[in-house]
């Protein structure tokens, strides 16, 4: 055997090895790009536990035919410096959205058998600010 083709083997890492040494953990994620539909709102829970949840609006299609589909989203900030900036963003801004997905199923006031789509935040960002009509 030649030498490239003894170190070409020996490169090649053992197929036995795990991928990762963390436990496995099922998780379902969403990356959204979109708009936000107005300014997110600090709303408490019944435990008394404070969120932030907000809607972004993500557009697919043609110009002329184009469709819209709408994204709530949960975000469990601290207080402090974070959740004064995810409150203060503006309706209209753009932003990427990096959370967690779950399905969740739920009866309705007539008994029929619903789904709702629910997304917890992981990670914000600012792609673009809405612009500000010039004052007169």
């Amino acid at each position: 055997m030649s030498f490239l083709a003894r170190r070409a083997t020996a490169a090649v890492p053992s197929l036995a090895r795990s991928f990762s040494a963390s436990a496995r953990r099922d998780i379902a994620k969403i990356t959204l790009v979109g708009n936000l539909a107005a300014t997110p709102e600090l709303k408490a829970t019944s435990t008394g536990r404070e969120l932030v949840e907000y809607a972004v609006a993500s557009n697919r299609g043609p110009q002329d035919n184009r469709q819209t589909s709408w994204f709530r989203v949960t975000a469990f900030v601290e207080e402090g410096p974070r959740r004064d900036f995810l409150t203060s963003l503006p309706k209209g801004a753009t932003v990427y959205v990096d959370g967690d997905a779950a399905i969740n199923l739920y009866t309705d006031s007539e008994g029929k058998t619903r789904s709702a789509l629910n997304i917890t935040q992981r990670n914000i960002e600012v792609l673009r600010r809405p612009s500000q009509a010039p004052s007169e």
